[in-house]
Formats: structure tokens, sequence, C-alpha cells
């Protein structure tokens, strides 16, 4: 356990850590087999103001989490993002000014067995969902009839 929290297999971030400008913004896509991220940001002792967005797929509501601590050193931020289906893009942006630089590592958490098409798909509502099929009632909203 670190002062981030319990974190995860850190030798899966995707790239190393990105300094992100005060101002800017950094975009991480993620394959469909990758079913939840880890996210770290954190400042040399400075203030860290962000921004994370979760886009699933272009017709779905971005999820966003803003954050503000006062020193990103003694108190980064940590944190696992479900990302089911495909089209997941993981986009941080320091809102801060320029002169508060931020580092970001980004990359996947939980990695999926997926072999269909169907399984990759993103998720369009929270509606049914036991399991990656959808609940008893799912197909009411996929034929548009309920059962006979």
């Amino acid at each position: 356990v670190s002062a981030a929290g319990p974190l995860g297999d850190m030798s899966r971030m995707d790239q190393g850590p990105m300094t992100i400008q005060g101002g800017a913004l950094r975009t991480y896509p993620f394959d469909p087999q990758v079913d939840s991220v880890q996210i770290l940001l954190r400042t040399d002792g400075r203030p860290l103001n962000a921004r994370i967005e979760l886009l699933q797929g272009p017709n779905n509501n971005k999820q966003v989490i803003e954050l503000y601590t006062e020193d990103g050193q003694d108190r980064p931020f940590y944190a696992i993002l479900e990302t089911p289906g495909s089209g997941n893009v993981v986009r941080i942006v320091n809102t801060a000014t320029v002169e508060f630089p931020l580092t970001c590592s980004a990359g996947a958490y939980k990695i999926a067995e997926k072999d269909s098409y169907d399984e990759m798909q993103p998720v369009i509502s929270g509606f049914g969902s036991e399991g990656r099929g959808g609940g008893p009632d799912r197909d009411v909203f996929r034929y548009g009839g309920g059962p006979n």
C-alpha cells in the first residue's frame, strides 16, 4: 500500500509517467479487451487541479471526475475506472494554470478474454447489467417487444 492507495500492477502502465502542463490535455485510448484502467495523478508538491473524462463510444455521455488537492505529492490521486465495451478513451485535463504541471500515469488494470464481436460492444445503459448479455428483460429493448 502506498500513499496513493493500494496500487495495482504499475508495470502495466502503457507509457512512463507523462507531464501535462497547466491548461493542456492528454488522451489515452484503450483496446476493447481492457475491462478497467488505472489512473495515477501527482505533482511535485504543488496543487493538483484536474479533470478526468471517460468517453465510451460516440453516442454515450462522458463521465467526469473533477478533483483538487493542495499537495499532489503528499496526496496524489489514484483511481480504477471500469471500461466495459469498445471505444473507451480516458482524457486527462490539467485545469490548473501553466505554473502547475502534473504527472499522469495511465494503463490497463484488468484485461478480459473477449473472443466475439458482441462482447466488445459499448455498454449503452446500466439496465440489465447482469453480465455483458444483459438481464432477463434485455429482449424488450433489443427487439421492441415483451415476452409472449
